[in-house]
């Protein structure tokens, strides 16, 4: 094998947590990892990115003690960092509006392949940024941010979500540069046709908590959005109020998730798609119950997988802890390789990397002891 087939071949798992970040190396055969980092240790890392269309460019969402919420950039695979010279922040109070501050970045999104240097960026509170030089000088990115429709429905969950309301799945179609997607913890699903110009709310179907008003944008929380990658005419969510589909150019969400177990139910936050078939996608429920604890149902953790689109749910928890396990995903801890017989990967609260080299029948643990991991990203060097 050639120089070049095997750096081709490689694979790095980025893992983002609590307390610094992490680098797994591994190649084709995924028999054997090697571990990079910490690296920011002791610094909160919310998302570790690295851009597809160069396989060397690193972006990290920090927010750090001195510097505060902030986001460094790497062009040599986490070897060096620099702090970007402006990171996303709010403007000035416009439209009457009260003045906002970045609590942190929560996502981070690269550009169309043919915008190489552009990245967006969704924070906490809910604020849409872009880049247009690779991550170092970001700006505010359409109308969104100081609209005050839109600030009304970021504000209702304020007080909601444990760590604070969040803008995220910022997803870049990739056969258009112009058509965007993004969601809001709360503030529902939402689409722009315009490069951002103008965005519309794309909640039909989507339920809320009991007692609260559907046709209310901002009592919707979804978790979670994904596009299927060969079908970007497919979406699936994970949502606070269960799992959907979305079949364009429809704009009316299908809740799949009443086919799972209804002793598990369909509440949790990643959904992670197959990178070749489109009926194939995989999420870890969580106990959802009145008291919301937050952890694997009965402390029996398992992913549960799809193979048709959502009809059927199918577990998978070999290798898993068989009881006491009371550790759950977060919504960016979740992720799949491109391998013909696809890995996934997630992390956890209590800080366990695991892997499954066939599509989740079976289960290992990568690494134990990590601080509590935010998220989990799968990337390609070369």
């Amino acid at each position: 094998m050639s120089t070049q087939e095997t750096k081709q071949g490689q694979l790095v798992l980025l893992v983002a947590t609590r307390k610094g970040a992490w680098l797994y190396h591994t190649d084709a055969t995924r028999h054997s990892w090697r571990v990079d980092g910490p690296h920011f240790l002791g610094q909160i890392i919310h998302h570790l990115v690295l851009d597809p269309r160069d396989g060397r460019t690193l972006l990290a969402a920090a927010k750090t003690g001195h510097l505060g919420p902030t986001i460094f950039r790497s062009t040599n695979l986490g070897k060096t960092w620099q702090e970007a010279a402006k990171p996303p922040a709010f403007g000035p109070a416009v439209n009457g509006l009260a003045a906002s501050a970045v609590d942190h970045t929560f996502w981070l999104t690269p550009g169309h392949a043919d915008e190489p240097e552009v990245w967006y960026a969704g924070t906490s509170p809910q604020g849409l940024f872009r880049s247009e030089d690779g991550g170092m000088n970001w700006a505010p990115f359409s109308y969104v941010n100081d609209d005050p429709q839109y600030r009304q429905w970021f504000g209702t969950v304020q007080d909601g979500t444990p760590d604070g309301p969040k803008l995220h799945s910022i997803i870049v179609d990739p056969r258009d540069a112009q058509h965007l997607y993004f969601a809001m913890s709360g503030g529902g699903v939402h689409e722009s046709l315009d490069g951002g110009q103008s965005f519309t709310p794309l909640v039909d179907g989507m339920e809320v908590v009991e007692g609260f008003d559907p046709t209310d944008v901002s009592f919707h929380d979804p978790h979670r959005v994904s596009l299927c990658p060969s079908n970007p005419d497919r979406l699936y969510q994970q949502n606070h109020c269960g799992i959907y589909r979305l079949e364009r150019p429809g704009r009316r969400w299908t809740r799949i998730g009443r086919n799972m177990p209804k002793e598990v139910g369909d509440i949790g936050f990643p959904i992670v798609v197959h990178p070749h078939d489109d009926n194939t996608a995989w999420v870890f429920p969580m106990d959802g119950t009145e008291v919301w604890p937050r952890t694997s149902p009965g402390g029996h953790p398992a992913v549960y997988a799809t193979h048709d689109g959502g009809e059927t749910w199918q577990r998978h928890s070999n290798g898993m802890p068989a009881e006491q396990a009371w550790w759950t995903v977060k919504r960016q801890a979740m992720a799949a390789d491109r391998q013909a017989t696809v890995g996934l990967y997630f992390g956890t609260t209590s800080g366990e990397l695991w892997k499954s080299s066939d599509e989740g029948q079976q289960w290992e643990c990568l690494a134990r002891h990590l601080p509590e991991i935010y998220s989990v990203e799968v990337g390609y060097p070369r």
